[in-house]
């Protein structure tokens, strides 16, 4: 008998150090790709505030050889960018919160199979995943027809619904147990408050999900804005971006042809201080959603 327990120890003690060497060479690999995520873009920050003149001679480093300010200075000058901040958030938030909308009063009905016609409906959807009308009519039907040309609202109603999304969403609302929405038809509740009462509560990560997916595009959005917005008090923050960074090209490549000096322009540090700028807000509002991201792109990925 005490040799029985004293095998059985010695196993739960190999077995626990097995664990602990495992763990180490497990947590020392998250490490190190975590130093290779990290890396870049601590190199991004410090570009960010060289000097270009640096820049060209040194290349990209940690640290900079010499610090300065010029790059973020050049951004913030006008104050043009505030304006482009707001018309983002704006319409990152607006945007977000209609298209949610938008999503689950259609993702729900197409998830019962009592609702009749949703086959068609849904290949219907799917079928403009593969199809659009075209860049001319498009351009057509929302600058002639519905008017909205330098209106914030291009900005959000073209793209109110992401079909990917939708059967995302969709996909999860049928990985919930068909029990609670029969238990509350037998209370007596309508579909809309078995919506509102049962099945949005118990949806938190897939709508955290989905949601960070439509306010990563709002957020990152410039191709609407080239093709309908002419007021500049109106163009949101990529494009805006994108507009200073092609002025700088220019007129550094204007100064080169002209044989005057041009490299202190700061063009690369500025682009580096763009990227921080823009990408900086995401990566705040990351880690509130990032506990939801995991179990909701799973449930509606592998379910249905």
């Amino acid at each position: 008998m005490r040799d029985m327990t004293g095998s059985i120890t010695k196993k739960k003690k190999k077995k626990s150090s097995d664990t602990v060497i495992m763990d180490a060479i497990v947590y020392t690999l998250i490490t190190i790709f975590c130093l290779f995520c990290l890396i870049p873009f601590m190199m991004l920050i410090a570009t960010s505030f060289e000097t270009e003149v640096n820049i060209l001679r040194e290349g990209y480093k940690l640290w900079p050889s010499k610090f300065t300010t010029e790059a973020y200075r050049t951004i913030f000058k006008t104050g043009q960018i505030f304006k482009a901040y707001g018309v983002t958030i704006f319409t990152s938030i607006a945007g977000t919160l209609l298209s949610m909308v938008v999503t689950v009063l259609l993702a729900y009905p197409l998830s019962l199979k009592k609702v009749k016609y949703r086959t068609q409906v849904t290949f219907f959807i799917y079928f403009t995943m593969l199809f659009n009308g075209g860049l001319v009519p498009t351009y057509l039907l929302i600058s002639k027809y519905l008017n909205l040309r330098d209106n914030i609202w291009v900005l959000i109603i073209p793209i109110l619904l992401n079909p990917w999304n939708m059967f995302m969403m969709k996909n999860f609302f049928r990985s919930i147990p068909e029990e609670l929405s029969e238990a509350a038809y037998i209370d007596g509740a309508n579909d809309l408050k078995i919506l509102t009462k049962v099945i949005l509560p118990v949806s938190v990560p897939g709508i955290a999900t989905i949601s960070l997916f439509y306010a990563l595009g709002y957020w990152n959005q410039w191709y609407n804005a080239m093709l309908y917005i002419d007021d500049k008090s109106l163009y949101p923050l990529q494009y805006y971006i994108m507009n200073l960074t092609r002025s700088i090209d220019s007129i550094k490549e204007m100064a080169r042809m002209t044989g005057q000096a041009f490299a202190s322009l700061p063009s690369n540090s500025i682009r580096m201080a763009t990227a921080v700028v823009t990408i900086g807000p995401v990566i705040f509002f990351y880690p509130f959603v990032q506990k939801y991201f995991t179990s909701g792109i799973m449930v509606g990925s592998i379910k249905g």
